[in-house]
């Protein structure tokens, strides 16, 4: 069996997260290797053209929550990074004709030909979450208390529980009360003590689902409306954005920045297996038969692959290997992208060109009733008779997209069951799932199915076996309450390093999670760099 020479450090996946730690650890004269299995760096976060002559973000497909750090530690904007604002932020066409729109300077307004009491009320919930948000700003990029059985170790995690707890004595006592709402309520009981109307509700509420199978009245939703709020895109906090060139272009300026200080990625080339001698990870073995041999491995991977298929099951403890197959995956998430022949016109707020609301993120799902509908009917059913549909049509933003005067569009469609009940698979029900989205969204807008000259589909299944997403859980694992902070993905693993010595964890099964933040790829590299000064003998 053929060896390549050593390495200090090699990661597997070359995910933003698997980039952003090859660069850090680069910085401190670490050698780094990073192996991608898919023929293109960037996970999740990619640019491809579906159709020809039609690019778009293939999964991940808007920016707010990337730390505004990383952009600034890897020099990502000299890289050729640029991130540009939505004109508004969102837009809800409703059924009765109407429609809401958010952004700056109009979503007072907006909400007030709703509800007058819901726009009083309007800037104390701005401040009132945003008062929370900014304590996730400040733990995102520091790890959690860990709980471990040293005493020496128990000293240093004591005192990060410490500085941890000074943060949120910060906080009054009406703002500690609501971090606890946050982080335990559901989304529609929280939203339900703010504001009566639904269309105003189902704004907010929207980021309770996100990427998480469970209705908006399911408890710790709330956390995950949280979770989607504490972004910033060129230092406007709460903002979202689009990376010219698509999610992509992020990734893209990872790995320059990456391989600029030295660091190795090679594409097309998967992992097999991770090599564990004496008790400990020193490289890998890729499917065609080379080895990779390293002072330690990361796993940029969701946790329960590398456990599960990856890391030889006599190497970890049995407890520990039983928890990481109960780690619970699945986002109920449906992905599409479309070329267009012309934009959308939708009948609430007609247009013939590119209007403010196309830039928007356009939500379909005018009530929290319904989202909470369109989740028991993929419980029962399989996928919702009336989906929830967010529209970005990225196009509006970036003419490099798109031929002139064509556009494309992301849907991100919820909700579907992430394995199919009955015996089914989603191999036979894609077509059909994609049809009934494209029936959602010609509802609002009459001629968009006609406009349609390409389409790409992407189910649960297809994102598990293109991306490694399992059930197509965009976030590597639920954000639910056992499964973040210092629980993530673990009680006692909550410092990115496992229970096999040299064996770092550095994606989005790690905290703060998922989202394209870089957060975890930052965290990941600094206890890594930490051992590899004491020789790596923890």
């Amino acid at each position: 069996m053929m060896s390549t020479h050593a390495h200090d450090v090699v990661i597997i996946g070359a995910g933003h997260n698997g980039l952003v730690c090859a660069a850090y650890l680069a910085a401190a004269g670490l050698k780094v290797k990073v192996l991608e299995q898919r023929g293109v760096v960037g996970g999740a976060a990619v640019t491809e053209e579906f159709h020809p002559g039609f690019r778009n973000s293939v999964a991940s497909y808007t920016v707010s929550l990337l730390q505004p750090r990383i952009i600034r530690d890897l020099e990502l904007r000299r890289h050729g990074l640029e991130i540009v604002h939505r004109r508004l932020a969102n837009f809800l066409p409703l059924p009765d004709g109407g429609y809401l729109k958010a952004g700056d300077g109009v979503t007072r307004g907006e909400i007030a030909r709703f509800s007058p009491r819901d726009a009083e009320r309007y800037d104390a919930y701005g401040a009132e979450i945003e008062a929370i948000a900014d304590v996730l700003r400040a733990l995102a990029l520091q790890q959690p208390p860990n709980l471990v059985g040293s005493w020496r170790l128990g000293l240093a995690e004591a005192w990060r529980a410490l500085a941890t707890g000074n943060r949120l004595r910060r906080l009054t006592p009406p703002q500690r009360r609501t971090l606890l709402d946050l982080f335990t309520k559901s989304a529609g009981d929280y939203l339900d003590g703010w504001f009566e109307a639904d269309a105003v509700k189902a704004l907010f509420g929207f980021d309770s689902i996100v990427g998480t199978y469970a209705s908006p009245y399911t408890p710790n939703t709330a956390y995950v409306l949280l979770h989607h709020v504490f972004g910033e895109v060129n230092g406007r906090k709460g903002a979202w954005g689009h990376a010219i060139g698509g999610m992509g272009a992020i990734t893209q300026a990872m790995a320059r920045s990456a391989r600029e200080r030295g660091v190795e990625i090679e594409t097309d080339t998967a992992v097999r297996e991770v090599i564990i001698e004496r008790d400990r990870a020193v490289g890998v073995v890729l499917q065609d038969g080379r080895t990779v041999r390293a002072r330690a491995v990361a796993g940029n991977v969701n946790p329960r692959l590398l456990f599960e298929r990856l890391v030889p099951p006599e190497a970890v403890p049995a407890d520990f290997l039983e928890r990481m197959r109960r780690w619970r995956c699945g986002s109920g998430t449906f992905r599409m992208n479309v070329a267009l022949s012309a934009l959308p016109s939708f009948t609430c707020l007609p247009s013939t060109g590119v209007a403010d609301h196309h830039t928007a993120g356009i939500i379909i799902a005018p009530s929290l009733a319904y989202m909470d509908r369109a989740y028991d009917d993929a419980k029962r059913d399989g996928w919702s008779r009336e989906p929830i549909v967010e529209m970005l049509i990225p196009s509006t933003l970036d003419d490099s997209l798109a031929p002139k005067g064509a556009h494309v569009a992301s849907l991100f469609c919820q909700h579907v069951q992430p394995q199919l009940s009955g015996g089914r698979s989603w191999d036979d029900h894609r077509d059909e799932v994609a049809d009934l989205m494209v029936a959602t969204v010609e509802r609002h807008a009459p001629g968009f199915a006609a406009s349609i000259v390409g389409r790409q589909i992407l189910s649960p299944l297809d994102l598990e076996r293109t991306f490694g997403l399992v059930g197509g859980d965009i976030f590597h694992g639920a954000l639910s309450l056992d499964q973040i902070f210092s629980a993530r993905p673990m009680l006692g693993y909550a410092d990115y390093r496992s229970a096999v010595r040299g064996l770092y964890l550095c994606g989005s099964g790690t905290h703060p999670g998922g989202g394209v933040t870089g957060a975890p790829g930052h965290n990941a590299a600094r206890v890594i760099i930490a051992d590899s000064r004491r020789g790596f003998r923890a």
